[in-house]
C-alpha cells in the first residue's frame, strides 16, 4: 500500500477499501469498526445496516477537503461488518419488538414469563455487545491506531468510551444529538440507545465532562439529571441555539461558547439526528430542527483550531432509504470526522 501514489482525481475503485482508498488495516493510521446493533431502537429500525450502505455511498465522496488537506494518505480503513453481530441484533430485535408492544398496552413484565425472558436476552445481549466493542477497540488502540465506531443505534459506543477510559484519566464528550439520551433505563433496557451517556457518566469515571449540542427532544428526569450534575453536563438545547441566532448572535459565539466548555481532551460522539432531519429522514428517531452539516463542521473546526485533542469518535443512527441520501450524508460526515480525528493526531 503506497497512498502517495494514489490518484486522488481518481473515481472510487468498489475492489478498495472505505472512500475508495487502497488501505489494509495493518497500514492504516485510522480503523472504523462498523457495529451492526439496533436491539432496543424505540421507534425505526435500519441502522444496523449503515455501515455497509455507507461504505458503498463512501465511494462518491471526493477527497479534497479544504480544512484538513490530504489526511487520507495517513489511511483510513473499515473493517468488515461482523455478520454475527448482525445476526443477534436481528435475533434480539425481534424480542424487543415484541416486548415493547406488549409494555406499550400497558401490561406487566411481571406477569409475563416470555416477556420477562426476553428482557433478559435483551439485557444479556447488550452487555455482551458493550464487552465486544470494548474489546474490539482496546486491541487497536494498544496497537496505535485512531479509532472511529460506526453504528448502529447510539448504544453502540459504550465499549469503546469505556476502553478510552482506561488510556486518558480525564477528558469530555462533545455530544451532536436531537436528545439527551440521560434516561436511566428505557423501557426496562439497561443499556438502550436512550440511555447511553447516562450510563457512560454513572460508569466511566474518566469522563468528567458532557457537552450537548442540538438537543430538542427530552423528558423531566433528563433535565433534573443535568440540573443535579453540578455543572458536568451543559447542554446546548436547540431553541436556546436559535433563540441566540434569532435575536442577532452568530454561530461564531456560540460555537466559541460551545468549545470553551469542553476540557483539554475531546471524544466526538455524533447522532445523525442532531441534523436538520431532510439530511437524515430514516434516522431512528427524527425531530425537526437541527443543524446543517455545515454548521458542525465549523464546530469541529474551532474545536480543532482551539488545541483541544480530539481522542477519539463515534456515528451513529444512519438509517437506509430507498434513495440512499442517509448514507450518501452519512458518508460525507464520516470523511469529515476521520479527517478531524487524523489531523488532531498527525
Amino acid at each position: 500500500m503506497d497512498l502517495s501514489q494514489h490518484d486522488a482525481n481518481s473515481l472510487g475503485n468498489p475492489n478498495n477499501n472505505l472512500f475508495g482508498l487502497p488501505t489494509d488495516e495493518l497500514d492504516a493510521r485510522l480503523v472504523v469498526v462498523p457495529v451492526p446493533w439496533e436491539v432496543t431502537v424505540s421507534y425505526s429500525a435500519g441502522t444496523a445496516r449503515a455501515a455497509d450502505n455507507i461504505a458503498k455511498a463512501s465511494l462518491q465522496v471526493d477527497l479534497y477537503d479544504a480544512d484538513y488537506h490530504d489526511c487520507w494518505r495517513q489511511g483510513f480503513f473499515m473493517r468488515d461488518v461482523d455478520k454475527k453481530i448482525l445476526l443477534k441484533s436481528d435475533y434480539l430485535r425481534k424480542e424487543a419488538e415484541l416486548y415493547i408492544d406488549y409494555i406499550s398496552n400497558g401490561d406487566e413484565v411481571q406477569k409475563n414469563n416470555f416477556m420477562c425472558r426476553s428482557l433478559r436476552e435483551i439485557n444479556e445481549g447488550s452487555n455482551f455487545l458493550n464487552n465486544w466493542v470494548f474489546g474490539q477497540t482496546r486491541e487497536l488502540l494498544e496497537k496505535g491506531k485512531l479509532v472511529g465506531l460506526l453504528g448502529g443505534d447510539h448504544s453502540t459506543p459504550f465499549g469503546y468510551i469505556k476502553a478510552l477510559g482506561e488510556r486518558y484519566k480525564n477528558f469530555g464528550i462533545l455530544q451532536i444529538d436531537a436528545h439527551c439520551d440521560l434516561r436511566k433505563q428505557y423501557e426496562g433496557f439497561n443499556y438502550s440507545h436512550a440511555s447511553i451517556m447516562y450510563n457512560v457518566l454513572e460508569e466511566i469515571p474518566a469522563v468528567n465532562r458532557l457537552v450537548q449540542v442540538g438537543v430538542r427532544d427530552y423528558c423531566d428526569e433528563e433535565v433534573n439529571y443535568i440540573r443535579s450534575s453540578n455543572g458536568k453536563i451543559t447542554t446546548f438545547f436547540d431553541k436556546d441555539i436559535k433563540h441566540r441566532q434569532y435575536e442577532g448572535d452568530s454561530w461564531k459565539n456560540i460555537t466559541e461558547d460551545i468549545v470553551a466548555s469542553l476540557p483539554d481532551h475531546v471524544y466526538i460522539s455524533f447522532d445523525i439526528d442532531g441534523l436538520d432531519p431532510k439530511n437524515c429522514p430514516n434516522t431512528g428517531t427524527p425531530v425537526f430542527g437541527g443543524f446543517e452539516a455545515e454548521q458542525v463542521f465549523y464546530l469541529f473546526k474551532k474545536l480543532a483550531d482551539s488545541g483541544r485533542k480530539i481522542i477519539g469518535f463515534d456515528l451513529n443512527e444512519v438509517g437506509v432509504g430507498d434513495n440512499n441520501w442517509d448514507a450518501n450524508v452519512g458518508a460525507r460526515v464520516l470523511y469529515k470526522l476521520c479527517n478531524l480525528l487524523t489531523s488532531a493526531n498527525l
